[in-house]
């Protein structure tokens, strides 16, 4: 795919929906050549040509799953095969399940950490050697709230978001001395499907428990993905920034 030399390349994981499909928006919005990824190939590819239809910019679908290190491998080989390159890098596929720590399943305990931790450290390891190919390469993975401050019946699901923040604060220190800049934002309560289990009351309540009193939504995530990639965070790095409305203090 034809690029200018001052095209910069993003990948987007988990792009299909929900704060990722915002993500990937914004980017492109801004200009950025996008992979947009999803577990469905047909999906992605939907997506890819919305993306470049309304922006003007390339846009490919790649897909797999990433729980499957196989999977990823295939997937960064398609992002390489398009783009050559990769300048930027959001790492938002994710899963979630919840419930009292002792009545969840254990297939959903394996999932979560399969998906949200591993997932996440097998995309940065393939996504490392394009970033390494990139300019003024930069990584955002999306952790959660909870997983800086806990939460009841979140516990394993906190856990998996825990280890994202951890391994971007150590991949920044890794990563700095090639250049590549390594943050993540953690964002509170956004509506998203995430929230769709909620009933009136429960809304009310976590809207409550916010200080700016009102949910977040995916565009306040992906704004602060944006900046976090951009050259005005060009010496941040090891951070995770709360997208909460101040549900952190």
């Amino acid at each position: 795919m034809s690029l200018s030399p001052t095209d910069r390349v993003a990948l987007v994981t988990g792009a299909t929906r929900g704060i990722g499909y915002a993500v990937a928006g914004r980017l492109a919005a801004d200009g950025y050549a996008v992979a947009v990824h999803g577990t469905d190939a047909g999906r992605a590819a939907e997506v890819a040509g919305r993306l470049a239809a309304a922006h003007g910019v390339p846009a490919v679908g790649v897909a797999g799953d990433v729980a499957d290190p196989a999977a990823v491998a295939a997937f960064t080989r398609d992002v390489f095969t398009a783009f050559r390159r990769l300048d930027a890098l959001v790492v938002n596929a994710g899963t979630h399940a919840a419930g009292p720590l002792g009545m969840l399943a254990p297939d959903d305990v394996t999932r979560l950490f399969a998906v949200n931790a591993a997932g996440a450290a097998h995309t940065l390891q393939h996504a490392g050697r394009l970033l390494r190919r990139g300019s003024a390469a930069a990584a955002v993975l999306v952790a959660s709230v909870v997983g800086e401050r806990g939460a009841a019946n979140q516990a394993v699901y906190a856990a998996s978001k825990a280890a994202v923040a951890g391994l971007a604060r150590s991949a920044a220190k890794e990563w700095g001395p090639a250049g590549i800049r390594v943050n993540a934002v953690a964002p509170g309560f956004i509506d998203t499907d995430l929230l769709g289990t909620l009933d009136a009351a429960g809304r009310d309540g976590v809207v409550a428990a916010t200080p700016l009193r009102r949910l977040g939504s995916a565009a306040d995530v992906a704004g602060a993905v944006a900046f976090l990639l951009g050259p005005d965070a060009a010496f941040i790095t090891g951070q995770v920034l709360g997208v909460d409305g101040g549900v952190t203090p």
